[in-house]
């Protein structure tokens, strides 16, 4: 899988497309979550987009402390379910760490974890933070790592 990492203004209309369909497709559609996923913090954000011959198989986005969350923040985690079993999450989630780390400039990262994925999370090198909450109906918790 091939990691890029783009500024908002930097996605041509094609990637941002695939960026939403995808989104779209997971945490709308196949989570049955109606939410306002175009929340307007994608201009903020450093994109990461793992493609694989051609079409977007994994992404996420990332914040500076404040932009989003408190600390740096990785979310839309999202792997898409054609791509699913091939590691891609792991891959792209440590494209995204070394993102924070080498192009935010921060040592300290949280995530709004999905509760159902706190192992993989705690196997990313992510520590549980306080209690776990509901966020647009579906269970998460806190998670940090250092960097």
């Amino acid at each position: 899988m091939k990691i890029e990492i783009k500024r908002f203004e930097e996605l041509n209309t094609t990637e941002l497309y695939a960026i939403l369909r995808l989104r779209s497709e997971v945490f709308v559609v196949e989570q049955n979550c109606v939410y306002q996923d175009i929340d307007a913090k994608d201009e903020k954000a450093l994109h990461l987009l793992g493609t694989n011959k051609g079409e977007l198989a994994a992404y996420t986005r990332i914040f500076k402390a404040g932009d989003y969350a408190e600390k740096a923040s990785i979310g839309r985690v999202v792997v898409d379910p054609g791509h699913r079993g091939h590691g891609y999450g792991y891959e792209i989630m440590k494209a995204s760490l070394k993102a924070v780390k080498e192009n935010i400039k921060e040592d300290e990262v949280e995530v709004s974890a999905q509760t159902y994925l706190k192992d993989f999370y705690n196997s990313l090198g992510f520590s549980e933070v306080g209690e776990g909450y509901l966020e647009d109906g579906i269970p998460h918790i806190r998670m940090l790592a250092a960097l």
